[in-house]
C-alpha cells in the first residue's frame, strides 16, 4: 500500500538540508562554551543556526533563544506574567494563561488588552489566522512560520514561539524570539547558556537542524510552493463538498494557513474517520498532535461556539509541499466511500 502523509501540521517530513547540517554537526566535537578551537567551532554552528533561524523568521536584531520545543519556549514566555487567552490556543500555551479571551465562529479572536495578552498566529487545528494586534505580549508563531510571510520585527508582538519539525527541520528543538531588552527570567538555570535565559549545553545537532530547515522553509515562500499546496487544499475541499453537503468546513470563513482543512461531519466521529484512513493508507488527525488520542470533543471547536456532534467529529487535513494531486484525489476516493458506506448503515 502507498501510504499518504497528511499530517504535516503535526510534523513535517525531515527536509534533507537538515539532514545533511544535522550528519555533518555530529562531526564537531566541542562544547559551545569552551574557550578553545573545537569550542568555538561548536559555537559558530550554533550561532549560523541562530542567525538562519532569525533571518528566515524576520527577527534580525532580535533574541534568538533555542529551547527543547514550542512547549518549553511556551513555558520560557509565559511562566509567572499572568497573561490572559483564550480557548482556540494550543494546550502548551493553555496551561500557562487565564481563559478570559473568546473566538468567534470562525476562530477569530478579540483582544482587548495585548500588552498582557496572547494570541496564537495560526491554529494547529482549523488553519485559522488571526490579526496580531501591535503591542501584542506572546504570540505562538508555531503553525505559521515558514507557511505565511511573517516578520517579527514588523509585527509589534513582544516574544513568539517557534519548533523546528513544522518546517521540516529535527524534533526536540524550538525556540524563543524575543523583541531585545525583553526581560526573561530563566526557568532553567545553571551554566547561563542563550544569554542567560535557558541554561544547559545547547543540542548542537538539532539546532543546525534547525537552522537549515529555517533557512530551506523561507526559500520555499518566496518561491511560491505554499501558493501550489493551498490550491490542493482548495481542490480537496471542493470535492469533499459535492460528495457530502452536510460536511461543515471549520473556520472557512476567515483566512487560514494555506495547507490545512478542518471538516466535521455531524455524528461521525473523528477518531473512528481517522482510523478508517489509517487502514487505506492516509496519515490524518482528528486534532493537534499533542491532543490526538484522547477521546474528547475539540476544545477549540468548541471554544468557536460548534456543539458536541460538530467538535467531536471533525477532522484535519494537512498538506505539505510535497503532497501530490495524485495523493489528494486518493484520499478524497477513500473517504467519501466511507462515507456512503455510513450513510447506507444509518439510513
Amino acid at each position: 500500500m502507498d501510504r499518504a502523509y497528511l499530517d504535516w501540521n503535526a510534523t513535517a517530513p525531515l527536509r534533507p538540508e537538515a539532514r545533511e547540517a544535522m550528519i555533518a554537526a555530529m562531526d564537531v566535537v566541542g562544547n559551545p562554551s569552551s574557550v578553545h578551537a573545537e569550542g568555538r567551532a561548536a559555537k559558530a554552528l550554533v550561532e549560523k543556526a541562530r542567525a538562519q533561524v532569525a533571518a528566515a523568521f524576520g527577527a534580525d536584531g532580535a533574541d534568538v533563544i533555542f529551547t527543547s520545543s514550542a512547549t518549553e519556549a511556551a513555558a520560557l514566555a509565559l511562566a509567572g506574567r499572568g497573561l490572559v487567552g483564550s480557548a482556540v490556543e494550543h494546550d502548551a500555551v493553555a496551561a500557562w494563561v487565564a481563559e478570559q479571551l473568546s473566538a468567534d465562529r470562525d476562530g477569530r479572536v478579540d483582544v482587548a488588552d495585548p500588552g498582557r495578552s496572547v494570541l496564537q498566529a495560526a491554529n494547529s487545528e482549523t488553519g485559522v489566522l488571526q490579526d496580531l494586534p501591535d503591542g501584542l505580549a506572546v504570540t505562538d508563531a508555531t503553525q505559521a512560520f515558514g507557511k505565511v510571510p511573517f516578520a517579527f520585527n514588523w509585527c509589534g508582538v513582544e516574544m513568539a514561539l517557534i519548533s523546528a519539525h513544522k518546517i521540516g527541520g529535527p524534533k526536540g528543538v524550538g525556540a524563543l524570539v524575543v523583541r531585545r531588552g525583553t526581560d526573561v527570567p530563566a526557568q532553567i538555570k545553571g551554566g547561563g547558556q542563550e544569554m542567560g535565559r535557558r541554561s544547559g549545553t545547547e543540542n548542537i545537532i538539532g539546532v543546525a537542524g534547525f537552522g537549515a530547515a529555517a533557512e530551506a522553509a523561507a526559500r520555499d515562500l518566496s518561491d511560491g510552493v505554499w501558493a501550489k499546496v493551498e490550491k490542493l487544499r482548495n481542490i480537496l475541499e471542493k470535492a469533499l463538498e459535492e460528495s457530502a453537503k452536510e460536511t461543515i468546513f471549520v473556520g472557512k470563513g476567515a483566512q487560514r494557513i494555506p495547507n490545512t482543512s478542518c471538516f466535521a461531519t455531524p455524528g461521525w466521529k473523528g477518531e473512528t474517520q481517522v482510523m478508517q484512513m489509517d487502514l487505506a493508507g492516509f496519515s490524518v488527525s482528528a486534532g493537534s498532535a499533542c491532543s490526538s488520542g484522547k477521546v474528547r470533543a475539540s476544545r477549540v471547536l468548541m471554544a468557536m461556539g460548534y456543539d458536541d456532534s460538530v467538535a467531536s467529529s471533525a477532522i484535519r487535513v494537512s498538506l505539505g509541499p510535497t503532497t501530490t494531486e495524485e495523493q489528494v484525489m486518493r484520499f478524497v476516493d477513500a473517504w467519501t466511500s466511507a462515507y456512503a458506506r455510513r450513510k447506507t448503515r444509518v439510513a
